[in-house]
């Protein structure tokens, strides 16, 4: 059985393509894991004026970003070693981010809270998760959760659901807008 790579489930370039990100943005990946499959192109389109913040709570996840930044000389990403469901955890600044995402980490409401908190006005969230349906890979069905359970949580926040997409065949993708 083929199990399809980091690039082949979600092609982190397409989907940020399709975001309009833009040289000199600032971006957060909250919960950014240890590939920093969307960190490292995310920091290739800000460019030198743009900064990415690399969020996890697992601090090897931190190094292998890092260890990718350095490979790629990639000097604009911070990384940040922080509970991403505890609001004011990552100690970035308030409305200093023009794109958050919550990528995989099923976008629980402290996760939301700490993305709005970060957002400028204006600014967008994009939250992509597991499609809930069996694959050989990734979590179990019953860890996934619903793009459905999602938009019903984030109807609590002030944001405006700007489009849904499918990013790639196993995962949903909803764009918000503060």
């Amino acid at each position: 059985m083929h199990i399809p790579s980091s690039s082949e489930l979600l092609n982190a370039e397409r989907i940020l393509e399709k975001l309009n990100l833009k040289a000199g943005m600032t971006v957060a990946d909250l919960g950014c894991g240890t590939s920093g499959h969307f960190v490292l192109p995310s920091a290739r389109i800000v460019g030198g004026e743009g900064r990415v913040y690399a969020v996890d709570i697992v601090r090897s996840a931190l190094l292998g970003v890092e260890s990718r930044a350095k490979l790629e000389n990639a000097t604009n990403i911070d990384t940040v070693w922080a509970d991403i469901e505890t609001p004011g955890a990552t100690k970035i600044q308030d409305e200093s981010c023009d794109f958050v995402y919550l990528i995989n980490v099923h976008a629980k409401n402290g996760m939301v809270e700490e993305a709005l908190r970060i957002l400028k006005n204006d600014g967008k969230l994009l939250v992509i998760d597991w499609k809930a349906i069996y694959t050989p890979f990734g979590p179990p069905v019953e860890n996934r959760v619903s793009k459905v359970d999602v938009k019903n949580r984030l109807k609590n926040f002030k944001i405006k659901l700007l489009t849904e997409f499918d990013p790639g065949p196993y995962h949903w993708a909803l764009e918000y807008q503060k």
